[in-house]
């Protein structure tokens, strides 16, 4: 009988920590800025390291958030990525997200 109640106590509790979890992840969700995506997809994607920053995310971030220079990608310079980039930067995140839509 003690088993049972601890077991139904316990899924009581289970229950109510994920719901107010799942409440609390909706009401502060961060919602980031598209571009950052479409970066990090015109990117390489080997994390070497490079430009700076501990992985190809970072960098994207780093170019939309902070403003860093597009030019520090040394393995994608011969893909045009540098070029890529500054096309992304352009777009307003409304013209991102309506791409990324697009898309997936």
């Amino acid at each position: 009988m003690v088993i049972a109640n601890a077991i139904i106590l316990m899924a009581i509790l289970g229950f109510g920590f994920g719901v107010f979890l799942a409440y609390f992840a909706k009401k502060f969700y961060v919602k980031e800025d598209p571009r950052v995506e479409l970066i990090a997809k015109v990117l390489p994607n080997v994390n070497c390291g490079m430009c700076g920053y501990p992985g190809c995310d970072a960098y994207a971030r780093a170019i939309v958030k902070k403003g860093d220079r597009t030019d520090k990608c040394v393995p994608g310079k011969p893909m045009g990525v540098e070029a890529k980039i500054k096309e992304i930067l352009k777009m307003s995140p409304e013209e991102a997200e309506k791409m990324l839509e697009g898309k997936e």
